[in-house]
């Protein structure tokens, strides 16, 4: 497995972006991201009470808009540390050890050097309760089958916890598995028409365990690239949905960047696409489609404008 984290990969590449735009695009972001934080110290999605989902979401955007500050992180660890003893799914747990990883960063406390002995180990085997027949992970204990952004979710988080999951090369027959002729990656097992975000998920998955093959990478970068909408610039979760997504439109376009195909896109209409998301008050969309902002999209929107700021200069 690469000795640097996927997490910290994309984080730096983000960074780096994101300092090449103005600095008014940075700040009214800030502030929206800063003004969503709820008194208990976690954030919300568009409705309910703070959830590890979006806050995780919401902590990765301030850091690459490198606005994480001790304040912001030591209220957010009271929130993850009221969440740290309950049981929980994968996509919790991954958001958990995400934020707990970035709020030392902040200047906030170490949360998962200060968690109770044996409590990464205990997330480790909770993880590998949801491993199924295939070799992969599934969104619940004992399922059938496995999920591919669910097996990419676990390896993430155990990498963050420095543990590689068991057997990884049985893991990575499951994702090669789920690899279709048209070059993408699909969910499901039943599945037959690939989509973007489970291709993102699958080669991202090959990537940390190093077996993604070079033969492939001009397919799948392909398969990526056709997902463009030319009406709108951005991508499309699969070929049979009209509208793009900024959710598709960075999950394709980060993962173009690392197979090292990114000059497939048009990255003035991709840029073009992810500014109409945006919010002059700070905040991005899910689409033209959407009337609403909220962090997670504003994650990827960030993360849009910030592959876009590389691309074209």
């Amino acid at each position: 497995m690469e000795r640097e984290p996927y997490l910290t990969q994309l984080t730096n590449r983000l960074l780096e972006g994101l300092e090449r735009l103005p600095e008014e695009v940075r700040a009214r972001h800030t502030r929206y991201l800063l003004a969503a934080q709820n008194p208990d110290g976690g954030f919300s999605g568009r409705e309910g009470a703070s959830d590890l989902y979006y806050t995780g979401f919401a902590l990765r955007s301030l850091a690459v808009l490198q606005a994480l500050n001790p304040e912001v992180c030591q209220r957010a660890a009271q929130f993850l540390q009221s969440q740290m003893s309950g049981s929980t799914g994968v996509v919790d747990f991954f958001s958990l050890v995400v934020s707990c990883y970035l709020v030392p960063l902040g200047g906030g406390p170490d949360l998962l050097a200060e968690a109770p002995a044996g409590w990464q180990d205990r997330i480790a085997t909770t993880l590998e309760s949801f491993r199924t027949p295939d070799d992969g992970y599934g969104k619940t204990p004992g399922a059938p089958h496995g999920s591919t952004y669910t097996s990419f979710l676990v390896t993430i988080c155990l990498q963050l916890l420095g543990r590689e999951p068991p057997q990884p090369e049985k893991l990575a027959a499951f994702v090669h598995a789920r690899r279709r002729p048209d070059g993408g990656y699909v969910e499901i097992h039943a599945m037959k028409r690939s989509g973007t975000n489970p291709t993102a998920a699958g080669v991202g998955l090959l990537q940390i365990l190093g077996q993604l093959n070079d033969a492939d990478k001009s397919a799948t970068a392909a398969f990526l690239a056709a997902r463009s909408s030319p009406l709108e610039g951005g991508l499309r979760a699969n070929d049979r949905i009209p509208a793009a997504d900024l959710l598709s439109t960075f999950t394709g376009s980060w993962t173009l960047d690392q197979l090292g195909f990114a000059h497939q896109l048009d990255w003035e209409q991709v840029q073009n696409y992810a500014s109409a998301c945006e919010r002059s008050i700070g905040g991005f969309r899910g689409g033209w489609w959407d009337e609403q902002a909220d962090v997670e999209y504003t994650f990827y929107g960030l993360g849009v404008l910030a592959l876009a700021a590389l691309m074209l200069e």
